[in-house]
């Protein structure tokens, strides 16, 4: 790796990663990886070691004028049918069980139909909602009470139709793992305003994590101190953050100190970028042993707030990470990303159709999206904070019968999707 220049300020030390340096930090463990993605505006701000102008992290003017100051990305993973919530086609209804036009078919790739499928419009009845007259599934009744302070777009669409790249693309704009995320991008342009959280909080509920996994909020070429940091609703909320047995916060101050000090004596030597991260990601972690803790504890919240929200203190549900994405804004955190894995409808068993799925998904994830918005309108928060709704493609609009199941799916249209 080249030298860097020792009269460098830390700021360009920070952002002076090369190729080497990239694949060296690839290969971290989870605690390395989610502790070096935070850092203290305040560690800096109190340190004539470190001037102010160092911290990544740091809240940074716009380009241009904005209103929004976070994103709230609740990203539902496996793709929701459109056809069946969101984009309401009545044509499609009347003529369900006819073959699709063959014309219609060329040059289309699909994951699992074959031959000519049939057409299949959608079990679910549509109405209209609010002034805006905005037609809306059965299954999303709660959507669609606050039709008028939401926006459908019905014209995304993708190059990927398989799960894993399509949501990699969705958040990264490319399908290969090493690109920076969303989040991450967000952080390096405009910093954070808090100092005492990570600028970008993932949370996960549903099946697991993601197809995509943590490339869909890692950092790519970015340094580390931009990747997702990943906090749990039920357990330890951040992993390897408590302290060790036996070890009293007294204690583990004067380590931290003892750290500071040979890391930054490492600095002068080899100049490399990655330490002034290695400092402020062990302060923050000794910060995030008080603040993290308060955050998680969603059951001081009212009565009324866990009944808007349908949420239960303890368990690991998705209306739980909703509360949880607000009380995050409200401290000043500038991403947060809710993943809920289980969308994907194909039909092949009533565990994966979307008469018995799709119901039973949406009765998890609906309530607690409106009431998010609800929630942020409320307290005078969402016309700051964008909150985005979606997956990674859409769903066809003809039954996909894989091995002639009798059970109604659709099989993945990165086309078009809502």
């Amino acid at each position: 790796m080249r030298d860097l220049p020792l009269n460098r300020d830390y700021e360009g030390l920070i952002q002076a990663v090369t190729r080497r340096h990239f694949f060296k930090l690839a290969g971290f463990g989870l605690g390395a990886a989610a502790l070096s993605s935070l850092l203290n505006q305040s560690l800096f701000a109190g340190d004539a070691a470190m001037p102010a102008a160092a911290n990544p992290m740091a809240p940074k003017p716009p380009m241009f004028p904005a209103r929004a100051k976070s994103i709230i990305y609740l990203f539902m993973a496996g793709a929701p049918s459109q056809l069946d919530l969101l984009d309401y086609k009545p044509k499609l209804q009347q003529l369900t069980g006819q073959n699709i036009p063959e014309e219609f078919l060329k040059g289309e790739k699909f994951a699992f139909i074959r031959g000519v499928p049939r057409l299949l419009g959608s079990p679910y009845e549509f109405k209209k909602w609010g002034q805006s007259g905005a037609m809306i599934s059965e299954l999303l009744p709660h959507l669609g009470e606050i039709a008028d302070d939401i926006a459908i777009v019905r014209s995304m669409q993708t190059s990927q139709f398989n799960h894993a790249p399509a949501q990699i693309f969705m958040n990264t704009g490319f399908q290969l793992i090493g690109r920076p995320s969303m989040g991450s991008w967000m952080t390096y342009g405009l910093g954070s305003e808090c100092v005492d959280l990570p600028g970008f909080v993932v949370l996960l509920s549903g099946e697991n994590q993601p197809d995509g996994g943590k490339a869909c909020w890692g950092t790519g070429f970015l340094p580390t101190v931009y990747q997702g940091v990943e906090f749990r609703s039920k357990g330890d909320p951040v992993l390897f953050l408590t302290n060790p047995k036996g070890v009293t916060p007294e204690e583990r101050r004067r380590s931290l100190d003892v750290l500071k000090d040979l890391n930054e004596e490492h600095l002068k030597s080899v100049g490399d970028p990655e330490i002034v991260t290695r400092i402020a990601a062990y302060e923050m972690a000794y910060r995030m042993q008080s603040s993290v803790p308060d955050l998680m504890d969603i059951s001081k919240e009212p009565k009324e707030i866990h009944e808007m929200y349908g949420t239960r203190p303890g368990q690991a549900s998705f209306a739980n990470n909703c509360v949880l994405a607000r009380r995050l804004v409200e401290r000043g955190v500038r991403f947060v990303q809710l993943y809920h894995r289980g969308w994907d409808t194909h039909g092949t068993s009533s565990h994966d159709d979307i008469v018995n799925r799709l119901t039973s998904i949406t009765r998890e994830t609906d309530q607690a999206s409106a009431a998010l918005v609800k929630d942020l309108k409320q307290r005078g928060l969402l016309d700051s904070t964008l909150v985005v709704w979606g997956g990674e493609f859409g769903r066809t609009p003809m039954n996909e019968e894989r091995n002639h199941s009798k059970f109604l799916g659709r099989d993945h249209h990165p086309r078009a999707f809502s």
